[in-house]
């Protein structure tokens, strides 16, 4: 501080100091207040505006189409979701409401409405979805590991690997692992089975999987919303974490209490048929196969781009510290490029959730397959296409908001930005 600013602090320090130039700030800090007031006014308005001309531009645009259609004696309307389906889907489960019941989740058959079908094919969509992100960040990340591998075969291979995914269309790799992979598997009545139990085989795969027994009602609502507590204890810090995780747990000795009894069912293999256990078609198999090796080519490259840009001094202050290549990889490398390429991984989530429309090419029924059934029966196509559109974007927007979130309290944390 230059003697000339001590004295300047000195003489504002002082009862009643005040130099010459304080008076205009005092002046302007009014005038300062009102430019910003009538600054975010103004921003706020436009932000209206253009929201209200969107929502216009789409009313005009929905009645247009409503009196053309109507014009040619077609009538839009939703009203065909009531309506039973008739038709059956391969796989895929719905909500069922009774009257003074809870919602039961149960198989689709052609009993169901068409909204149940819609629900049907969504959740086939979710699934894959949820499956395919979680996958293909692992098998992502190895793969970028491994393109800097000081191993040459590693490398090599993660090289060629990713170059050849990155480089051939998603639809004639999902085509492959249908025709050239999944329908190449044995028989079921040769089919090996594997350590575990796992089944694998022409007519699908087959799993271990837990099973409820004893009273499934509010018992197995009471398990959900334990599980769903437990997991989100993991997003708070402090006295707030104990606080969920203990309601998860006291939600889960709740639905033991309540008589809910969980059991291993293990895949039992026949001649022609399969029964127990976890069941994976080959439809879902091969989409799941196509997606997951498909984004995690992309996830590859920049973990891989996102390692390169970190400064060549983290890796030799870890070595001088004494901690070899995997230490530093795993305790100061990826924690630092996991808060980097976050916002990246989340636009190739949402790829990979609309990505999964594909699956129409080998007959999974996910959402946009079963609406071309729902079109061909009743013939509400365009509706049909609202209800699709609107799904994924309300998907994708959920994807966005989760990485976002992740993202937040990544950089409350110290992420490099």
């Amino acid at each position: 501080m230059t003697i000339q600013q001590e004295a300047h602090a000195r003489e504002r320090s002082r009862p009643g100091g005040r130099l010459a130039g304080d008076e205009d700030t005092d002046h302007d800090a009014p005038a300062l207040a009102r430019s910003r007031r009538a600054s975010l006014i103004r921003h706020n308005a436009i932000q209206i505006l253009i929201i209200a001309a969107a929502g216009a531009a789409a009313i005009l645009f929905g009645v247009a189409v409503t009196d053309a259609l109507s014009a040619k004696g077609i009538r839009f309307s939703f009203s065909f979701l009531r309506d039973i389906a008739g038709f059956d889907i391969s796989e895929g489960v719905t909500v069922a409401l009774s009257a003074g019941a809870w919602p039961q989740l149960e198989s689709f058959t052609a009993d169901h409405t068409i909204a149940q079908a819609f629900i049907a094919g969504f959740g086939n969509t979710v699934r894959i979805s949820v499956l395919g992100i979680v996958f293909s960040t692992i098998l992502g990340t190895m793969l970028g590991v491994g393109r800097l591998s000081t191993n040459w075969v590693v490398r090599t291979l993660s090289f060629w690997l990713v170059e050849f995914i990155r480089n051939t269309p998603l639809l004639i790799q999902l085509v492959f692992w249908y025709f050239a992979v999944v329908l190449q598997f044995p028989p079921l009545a040769s089919a090996a089975k594997l350590y575990g139990g796992i089944i694998i085989s022409q007519q699908g795969t087959y799993l271990p999987a837990l099973s409820f027994a004893g009273s499934p009602g509010v018992s197995l609502w009471l398990l959900s919303a334990g599980v769903v507590l437990a997991l989100a204890a993991f997003a708070w810090k402090g006295r707030m974490r104990w606080t969920v995780a203990g309601g998860g747990a006291v939600l889960l000795l709740a639905a033991f209490a309540a008589g809910l009894q969980l059991a291993v069912d293990q895949p039992v293999a026949s001649r022609f048929q399969a029964s127990g256990g976890l069941a994976i078609s080959p439809e879902m198999a091969a989409i799941l196969l196509a997606i997951v090796f498909n984004t995690a080519a992309y996830i590859a490259e920049i973990v891989r781009g996102a390692i390169d840009a970190l400064p060549r001094g983290q890796w030799e202050a870890a070595a001088s510290l004494g901690l070899n290549r995997r230490s530093t990889l795993h305790e100061i490398v990826l924690p630092q490029v996991f808060r980097v390429v976050l916002p990246s991984f989340g636009n190739q989530y949402i790829s990979l959730a609309k990505n999964t429309a594909l699956g129409v090419a080998i007959g999974f029924p996910e959402l946009f397959n079963v609406y071309g059934t729902i079109a061909n029966q009743t013939g509400h196509s365009l509706e049909g296409v609202v209800i699709v559109m609107l799904s994924y974007l309300v998907l994708s927007w959920i994807i966005s908001a989760l990485v976002s979130l992740i993202d937040g309290r990544l950089a409350k944390h110290g992420a490099m930005r």
